[in-house]
Formats: C-alpha cells, sequence, structure tokens
C-alpha cells in the first residue's frame, strides 16, 4: 500500500463545525493527537460535544478556555473526563456499555466525526481499531466522516476491529507509544488479602471476567496452580499474560469461541500490547458481544470478579458515584455480574477492601444520598473483603446484613451493629 494519501491532523479536523458530535476513541486507542488538533481549534469552534468511554493518555477536557468550544457528555467517567463531567460543561449518560452501540447504530446520538487509532493498513488495506474494538465498531460504522490517526505502535488485533481505508475519510501518520496502566503497582496487604480470598472461589475450569484495577490483577497471581480457566471478559491487562503463556488459561473448555480468549478492549503497558499484535489466539470484539449476557452464560462457571465503592447492608452496590458526585460509570459490571449467575456454575464476585484509606466503611447502613446503584440487591451474589467472603443469593435482609457486617473493619462493626438493630429490632 505505496499510495496513501496521509494528512496533517489540522487539515483533517478541518470538517469538524460548531454544533458537530465527535466520538473519541477510548483506553489504549485515545487518538491523542488528533485530540489535541482538535482543541487547538477552539477559539473558531462552539456547541462540539465530545462522546467517549474512557479516555486515556496526556488529554485534558477541564481547560477554561476550552468550556465555551467543548461539551463533555461521557458515556463512562474517567480520570481525563471526570471534573468537567461533574460541572456545567459535561454531563454523564447512565448506560450499560453493552449497550452504548445502541446509542450510535439507532441515532439516538448520532455521530457527525469519529476520531480513531488505527494500526497501518496491510497489504489489504485493513487497519485494526487494536486494543480497543468496544463502542468503536459501531461508531466507525455509523459516524458521517472518520478521521483516523494511523500509529505502527497500535497491535493488530484479530476479532471484530478490521476497518479497510477505503471506509476511512482522512488518514493522519503519527507514530506514538501508546498510554501504559500498571495496576500491579498498587498493591496493599488487603489487596492481596482480597486476592486470595477471590481466587479461593474460583474453580479449575471457570471462565474469568475481570474488572479493572488492582484486585483483579492480585486474583491472577493467585491461579497458577487452577487448570483448564477460560477468559471471557470485556478488559483484561497484564496479568493474564502469565497464565496464558503457561497453559493455565486455555479456553479449552469454553462453550464459544473455544481456545480463544475473548476481550472489548485492552489496557496495559507495551508488553501486553506486543503480547495481542498479530496474536490468533485473542479476539478483541464489540462489546455489544462480549458483554451480551446471552452469549457470557453459554460459558461455563463464569467467575465475574468486579469491584465497588460502597455496598449498603442490604447488598445494593454502588460502584459509579460518591453520593452526587460521578466518579466513573455503569460499564459491564451488571452485564457481567447477571450473567454470571445464568452460568451453569457461575459466580458473580463483587470484591472490596472494607474501608478507604482514610478509614471510611465501605459497608455502609445506607448509600450516600445521591449514589448511584449498579447492582441492584436482587442480583448480587458473592461479596468479598479482606475479612472474608459470604454469598447473598437467597438470604432475606435480615441475613444480609448480618453476614456484610462479617465483612467489615472490626473499627465500624460496631456501629453497623447499632444500625442493623434500629432498623431491624427496635420497637
Amino acid at each position: 500500500m505505496t499510495d496513501i494519501n496521509y494528512i496533517p491532523a489540522e487539515e483533517a479536523l478541518k470538517i469538524v463545525k460548531p454544533g458537530d458530535r465527535v466520538y473519541i476513541h477510548g483506553g489504549a486507542a485515545t487518538p491523542v493527537w488528533l485530540v489535541e488538533a482538535l482543541q487547538n481549534r477552539h477559539h473558531e469552534l462552539y456547541d462540539v460535544e465530545l462522546v467517549s468511554i474512557t479516555t486515556l493518555g496526556k488529554v485534558n477536557f477541564d481547560r477554561p478556555e476550552h468550556r465555551k468550544s467543548f461539551f463533555v457528555n461521557s458515556l463512562f467517567v474517567s480520570k481525563a473526563t471526570r471534573s468537567v463531567a461533574n460541572s456545567d460543561d459535561g454531563d454523564y449518560v447512565p448506560i450499560f456499555l453493552s449497550q452504548i452501540p445502541l446509542l450510535f447504530r439507532r441515532g439516538i446520538l448520532p455521530l457527525d466525526v469519529a476520531l480513531i487509532q488505527v494500526s497501518p493498513p496491510d497489504a489489504h488495506g485493513f487497519c485494526s481499531l487494536g486494543t480497543s474494538v468496544d463502542i468503536a465498531r459501531a461508531a466507525v460504522d455509523t459516524a458521517k466522516y472518520v478521521i483516523a490517526q494511523v500509529n505502527p505502535l497500535m497491535p493488530r488485533t484479530h476479532g471484530q476491529g478490521f476497518v479497510h481505508m477505503s471506509k476511512i475519510n482522512a488518514m493522519v501518520w503519527h507514530k506514538d507509544e501508546l498510554p501504559e496502566v500498571n495496576y500491579g503497582n498498587d498493591v496493599t496487604p488487603v489487596i492481596e488479602k482480597i486476592g486470595y480470598n477471590v481466587a479461593s472461589l474460583v474453580e479449575d475450569g471457570a471462565t474469568l471476567q475481570l474488572g479493572i484495577g488492582s484486585i483483579p490483577d492480585q486474583v491472577l497471581k493467585n491461579l497458577t496452580n487452577h487448570k483448564n480457566l477460560g477468559l471471557h471478559s470485556e478488559m483484561f491487562s497484564d496479568g493474564v499474560i502469565p497464565l496464558i503463556e503457561s497453559g493455565v488459561i486455555d479456553n479449552s473448555l469454553k462453550k464459544i469461541n473455544v481456545g480463544r480468549s475473548v476481550t472489548a478492549f485492552l489496557t496495559g503497558t507495551r508488553k501486553l500490547y506486543d503480547f495481542v499484535n498479530d496474536n490468533p489466539g485473542v479476539r478483541v470484539m464489540e462489546i455489544n458481544y462480549v458483554n451480551d449476557t446471552a452469549i457470557i452464560r453459554k460459558n461455563p462457571k463464569v467467575a465475574a470478579i468486579n469491584s465497588a465503592i460502597e455496598i449498603d447492608l442490604t447488598g445494593q452496590v454502588c460502584s459509579d458515584s460518591i453520593g452526587t458526585y460521578q466518579f466513573s460509570g455503569i460499564g459491564g459490571q451488571m452485564d457481567f455480574i447477571h450473567g454470571a449467575s445464568l452460568s451453569e456454575g457461575g459466580k458473580p464476585i463483587i470484591a472490596l477492601p472494607s474501608q478507604t484509606n482514610k478509614g471510611i466503611s465501605r459497608i455502609v447502613p445506607f448509600l450516600k444520598e445521591g449514589a448511584g446503584v449498579v447492582t441492584t440487591r436482587g442480583h448480587v451474589h458473592w461479596v468479598v473483603t479482606e475479612y472474608g467472603i459470604v454469598n447473598l443469593f437467597g438470604k432475606s435482609l435480615k441475613q444480609r446484613a448480618k453476614a456484610l457486617i462479617n465483612l467489615a473493619h472490626p473499627d465500624h462493626r460496631e456501629t453497623l451493629e447499632r444500625a442493623f438493630y434500629n432498623r431491624f429490632e427496635k420497637v
């Protein structure tokens, strides 16, 4: 492919006009070069709506000079968008990750422009969405105009992420290292204990789903003696590499995508990006496929491992907000909690430290005013802290409360027991 017409980012971004809705590719695929070029036009733009899930890299959406030009409408709030999403110049759409593609395909959030990052085209003209197919597939398929940052350091992944260059309206060549995240740097004795406790629930032959952060990474470190594990997860990071290379994760007992690890996006270090490059053992797929409960439930013993900000004594799980402050999003937690519960031998797991770094209990009598319930008390099953494991499925309100109090930090159990008495026993 020698006749490709690459153009400067500044020229490509001229297509964006006031009032447009612009999609930004997320995760490690965040096209930082294109985003910066768009932001440099702030003086001539207004009312441009930016939609995305988690963005990574050196992008800042909260500059005062951009406030009148760009409105940040987050589909999953992340560090880069958190402050503006909680301001007058941004907002958040509560939605299951699996259903975001419907917003684009059904014209509920029609896209004028999609900014993506891809691998260079192969001999047949196909680029790859690389580390993040998730909602990007639907964005590329439906946007009126597609601008691609073509990066030779973007891995070419197998699955549903191939985009022919004829479908891309403007191509900008820019070589740059992908954003990296190393969840293994956040390990504490508490996280180590939680990882051990969660791993004790995982049986040989289980299919793993892992949320984001240090807890899932620590769980993986405790699975080295397991056998015939599968991987079907909305995301994964570096922690799976040793288990795949050693054969612990071989996907041999899965009922769908046998022999292949399935994900929708990848976030980690360069080691991970090199590992998945042109690796037929890893399929990076659309989020509405990966997170479809009808797909999830087909695999055996799905162990869905997710975390939370706080959980009340009845089992309501808040994972997206701190009171009225929008911290993250609904994401795929409910997709997998419900999907795992429908899987034969499945175990939906919520794992969290018993208290915050400031000593505030995460197990509470009531969720904070304004907090969002991501996993309802009707969906919650296993809950794990550093103090143990309980299964709330089938338990009454009183039984749940007593079980959760035993998982709380000892410093807070008296307060929780008092709350239990006032709610359930006081006449």
